[in-house]
């Protein structure tokens, strides 16, 4: 699975990456950024990437199978 960020939606409240900073880290304008061009979250951080996701205040992180 990959996680998938629309930078058109996102407000930048850092919610998301605050509450998943193994996939998660922020651009110098406080805007989350995929950390090292990570290609697909691992097993272990499944549920946390699809809770992460799920309480997007502008819903502009998904999850899309790889």
């Amino acid at each position: 699975m990959k996680l998938l960020i629309d930078s058109e939606v996102c407000m930048g409240h850092g919610r998301c990456y605050g509450a998943l900073p193994e996939i998660l880290t922020y651009d110098d304008e406080g805007f989350p950024t995929i950390r090292d061009a990570l290609l697909e979250v691992p097993d272990d951080l499944a549920a946390a990437a699809e809770e992460v996701a799920a309480t997007c205040p502008e819903e502009a992180i998904s999850l899309v199978d790889a």
